[in-house]
């Protein structure tokens, strides 16, 4: 679809269906931005912070585009909430995925047959079906949004296969707009996701992932029984709902009986529940039922309960990404809410551990072209299920193994589904070739957990720290309401005060000999600043500054400060770094 400007017509249309129909007096800054080049034909990422109205960049424009919109969301759940909240304006919107009853998925099939529906969900895995991909394309479709978009990304911390198919489908559906969105994608997850779904560099729209009204703090534990002991803490010190998040299900379960046994109102939610059970715990959690969530990441995206007043983080997370959007879930009503995260270090083993074979290599990508090469028993057609019952490996390796045999035209796919190989030699030197990008993404698989390490030991603004790594620059030095500001403020205060009450002149060190000094004294170095002698000899001064930083001097570089007869903090300049 060619590019256009969109008219001062279309943007008037917009603002009357933003109040008219959503009820809303304006969009906001990002919003404005992403929609206009919807509408404009243009292909668009669009990277905004949890609550910031992600949603509203595809709903509205459905509404004013000609064809159907297509939505694809790996969120079933989220899915279901959007579909009620649009039909309750009075969208016409469909939901079509693996949880519906039949009689409504009937019901939704023929309203996209007949090409009543305006807005129709559904998930990645439904894109990949050829009779689905027709029934979509018997109308013209204007929009295909993918939610969650960083999903599709191989080096994105929630990878997941099915989304391969999207790049597929776009074509099959009439080459429509395509609007991905996310809440984070670093500077190579975005090229990843615009190169996959053909969007232009300059089609990025990335809003800032801070939120003023998120406190971050780390808590670092000495064991696992001064760990629980600490979350059964935080949890009760604090009010309202909440998730504490849990890596493996065996410790979300006994941090779910540890809080249960102490009076709380708590669910338990991991991927091997049955649907039914997970689906009660989580509308139990919605509703206000049960006030806080053990989950492990299985519960996460989508989930939009605006009430949300913390996040304990009982075991360490991945990366900087996974850590930002399960803590975003807190606080979207714009209410202050407190992100915490328990830090043991042997909980670092963890996520090494899940590392290890995450990723085909070699040997995964030669047992599907053997396994092609060899007929079927029963003389069908080889597919991905009975391809992956055959190997015995996990769905999702053999699905991405797959994804790059077909990219690389040595399999093909059927529009029925069924897999064939083609003619193309599958030489062991090409299965090399085209699985050793994954191991560069075991390195930065690697870099990104001591990143996240590193999160959780440094005494910096931690929202310096995620700031400069979702985005590569911050906005501040300090954001002065994380726990390590709020320390660096009161180390400030306190060496304030100190030099306050210091007297008017501090006396001369005696000329015949080097300075003395004395536990406590207030001193100045030059270059860094005022700060409180820790230790000294007569050969070095320790000295600890206002950032908390220690530094150790020969002694005739030190001298005694002068008292701040205006109380003011020491410029900026004169202090030293971290």
């Amino acid at each position: 679809m060619a590019a256009r400007a969109p008219s001062s017509a279309a943007m008037r249309r917009v603002r009357t269906v933003l109040r008219e129909t959503f009820g809303l007096a304006r969009l906001r800054p990002g919003q404005a931005a992403v929609i206009e080049r919807v509408l404009a034909g243009q292909a668009t990422l669009a990277v905004m912070p949890t609550g910031a109205g992600k949603s509203l960049c595809y709903q509205l424009p459905a509404l004013l585009l000609p064809g159907r919109t297509i939505v694809v969301s790996p969120l079933i759940a989220l899915m279901k909430d959007q579909c009620e909240s649009l039909r309750e304006l009075g969208i016409a919107a469909v939901q079509m995925n693996s949880a519906i009853e039949s009689d409504e998925a009937r019901a939704a099939e023929q309203a996209v047959a007949d090409g009543s529906a305006r807005i129709v969900m559904t998930t990645p895995e439904r894109l990949s079906e050829p009779a689905f991909l027709d029934l979509l394309a018997a109308h013209p479709v204007s929009l295909v949004a993918v939610d969650e978009a960083h999903c599709i990304s191989h080096w994105g911390h929630d990878f997941r296969p099915a989304f391969l198919e999207v790049g597929h489908a776009v074509p099959r559906l009439g080459h429509p707009v395509v609007l991905a969105v996310t809440a984070t994608a670093t500077d190579e997850i975005a090229e990843d996701i615009c190169e996959q779904l053909g969007i232009p560099p300059e089609g990025v729209i990335n809003t800032s992932a801070y939120r003023s009204n998120l406190d971050l703090r780390v808590l670092a534990v000495a064991n696992e029984a001064e760990k629980q002991a600490q979350a059964l803490k935080l949890v009760r010190a604090t009010q309202g709902s909440g998730i504490v998040y849990t890596a493996t299900v065996k410790a979300a379960q006994a941090v779910h009986e540890a809080l249960q046994g102490a009076g709380e109102s708590v669910g338990l939610y991991h991927g091997k529940l049955a649907a039914s059970e997970r689906a009660a715990v989580q509308d139990a959690f919605m509703s206000g039922g049960t006030r806080v969530m053990v989950a492990t990441n299985a519960f996460g995206l989508g989930i939009d309960k605006p009430d949300i007043r913390f996040v304990l983080h009982y075991q360490l997370p991945a990366t900087l990404e996974a850590y930002y959007q399960e803590a975003g879930r807190a606080g979207r009503d714009g209410g202050l809410a407190r992100c915490t995260l328990l830090f043991l270090r042997g909980d670092k083993a963890i996520q090494q551990f899940f590392m290890a074979g995450r990723y085909p290599g070699e040997e995964d990508a030669a047992a599907i072209v053997r396994a092609l090469r060899d007929p079927r028993e029963d003389g069908a057609a080889w597919t991905l299920p009975l391809l992956q019952a055959r190997l015995g490996r996990p769905r999702a390796k053999v699905q991405v193994a797959l994804g790059l045999l077909r990219k690389d035209r040595i399999v093909a796919q059927s529009r029925d589904g069924s897999l064939k190989l083609q003619a193309r030699p599958a030489s062991g030197a090409r299965m090399r070739e085209l699985t050793e990008g994954y191991g560069r993404k075991r390195d930065l698989d690697r870099e990104a957990l001591e990143r996240m390490v590193f999160y959780a030991q440094t005494g910096q603004c931690r929202w310096r720290v995620l700031m400069e790594h979702l985005e590569g620059t911050s906005l501040f030095e300090r954001c002065g309401q994380c726990d390590n500001c709020r320390r660096i403020a009161a180390h400030e205060a306190v060496v304030e005060d100190l030099l306050r009450k210091a007297p008017e002149e501090a006396p001369e060190a005696d000329a015949s000999g080097p300075p003395v000094f004395a536990r406590g004294d207030l001193v100045e170095v030059r270059r860094y600043g005022r700060g409180v002698v820790q230790d000294a000899s007569g050969t070095q001064v320790t000295v600890v500054f206002a950032d908390r930083s220690r530094r150790s001097f020969l002694p005739e570089y030190v001298r005694k400060a002068r008292a701040q007869k205006d109380a003011k903090r020491p410029p900026a300049g004169d202090r030293a770094t971290a």
